[in-house]
């Protein structure tokens, strides 16, 4: 569907025109045809879409499959050291041609009628090419070369690989932007080889940007999860920033995490009943980080449309948002550290790795939340919900009792879409 069949559909059910930014419409969470063009616009579009880690392939047909959108890719390193990222879809009849998450490999041969690609992509051969006992096989016309596996563009930065389907989309350093781009250097640790951890998947019966929404809210943090606020990771009594980038794209929440406060009562925080003054736990480094980048600060932040950067004290991740349907999304969580980690530093970020995941002393929160926030968004599609924490614009803000992220996306999103 495209941008005039969405405006179409939208004049039974539109975007209020009141306070645009501050209002979301529920519709927007269960449309089939919506979604459709969403993964069109955000997945398959002019966008960089994160697929995975350099260190993941490290050597030469080292592959891992990974999503863009709705669509199964495959990162591999090729016979020259260099990472290409190929669509998981023989040329042939379209059949997936990688079945496991991740391998090594000389080249890729289909399941279903053994055509045989090099890690290129390039198809290299294919069984009966001409015929058998005189007959059959393929025309005398039939190139090999105009039938390889669909490659996308590449680009990487911070040990990161991102690839994108679209010949417009700009490089990823302007698609990033120089805040955003900055961070992903922080992450990265300037330049240090990154090492992989492991990884935790799940499967959530929500729209994906119910998620991207949670992953772009300060507000609920303090209110819903115990452990930031009684331990002092995440309190809304300490210094905050909220800041949209590029119109909305991308969103950055930076935190000053403060061992004095944890624990403590005051004025802004005594009305919470997440505060557990009298929480404690067997082995308190879960919750006691070492300020390894010298800034006090835990950054996260998220760039459009699958990617979000973790910092939880020293548990760095990132989460992979995968659409899977208007209403199921895949969180696929890679959890890393630097290759020059000391071993107390890595089982550190192991340990306080159980912050987040599936199961995830504050993870779990949002699961739960947002598993019954999809029936209730599917029962009133006409509803209306209210984003106007921290004013009606789309400013940054000093402050976790905002919402002026998610107002930022809408409003980019909006624009994107044609709504």
């Amino acid at each position: 569907m495209n941008s005039t069949s969405i405006l179409e559909a939208s004049a039974v059910r539109s975007w209020p025109e009141q306070q645009r930014d501050a209002r979301i419409p529920a519709w927007i969470y269960s449309d089939p045809a919506l979604f459709e063009r969403e993964m069109e616009v955000f997945h398959t579009g002019p966008t960089w879409n994160f697929v995975g880690l350099e260190c993941e392939i490290a050597q030469p047909g080292a592959y891992k499959r990974s999503w863009i959108g709705t669509r199964q890719v495959v990162m591999v390193r090729d016979e020259n050291g260099e990472i290409q990222v190929l669509e998981n879809r023989c040329a042939h009849r379209g059949a997936m041609l990688v079945w496991e998450n991740k391998g090594v490999v000389k080249d890729f041969t289909c399941p279903y009628h053994h055509w045989n690609y090099d890690l290129q992509g390039n198809l290299l051969g294919l069984p009966f090419f001409r015929g058998a006992m005189g007959k059959g096989g393929m025309p005398r016309d039939f190139k090999k070369a105009e039938h390889s596996l669909r490659r996308l563009r590449v680009a990487l930065r911070g040990g990161l690989v991102w690839a994108t389907y679209s010949d417009e989309t700009p490089p990823l350093d302007d698609y990033l932007g120089p805040e955003i781009g900055a961070l992903v250097d922080r992450a990265a640790g300037g330049g240090r080889p990154l090492k992989l951890l492991g990884y935790n998947r799940q499967l959530l019966p929500c729209n994906w940007k119910l998620y991207l929404e949670n992953s772009r809210d300060p507000y609920h943090a303090t209110l819903l999860h115990s452990f930031f606020v009684t331990f002092g990771l995440l309190r809304t009594d300490t210094a905050f920033k909220a800041v949209p980038t590029i119109g909305g794209r991308h969103a950055i929440m930076a935190s000053t995490y403060s061992a004095a406060t944890a624990n403590t009562q005051n004025e802004v925080t005594k009305e919470l009943a997440s505060l557990k003054s009298d929480f404690r736990l067997e082995d308190m480094e879960l919750v006691k980080p070492v300020d390894e980048f010298g800034d006090s600060s835990m950054i996260n932040f998220s760039v459009l449309p699958s990617v979000f950067f973790q910092q939880h004290g020293n548990s760095l991740a990132l989460r992979h948002i995968i659409p899977k349907s208007p209403t199921q999304t895949e969180l696929s969580w890679t959890h890393y550290g630097f290759a020059d980690d000391d071993e107390a530093m890595e089982n550190r970020r192991i340990k306080q790795a159980n912050l987040m995941g599936p199961a995830g002393y504050v993870a779990i929160d949002d699961s739960e939340v947002l598993a019954m926030m999809q029936p209730s968004v599917n029962a009133a599609p006409d509803s209306v919900q209210v984003v106007e924490m921290g004013g009606r614009d789309v400013s940054p803000q000093e402050t976790m009792v905002t919402e002026t992220l998610i107002r930022g996306f809408y409003s980019y999103y909006r624009e994107k879409m044609g709504l």
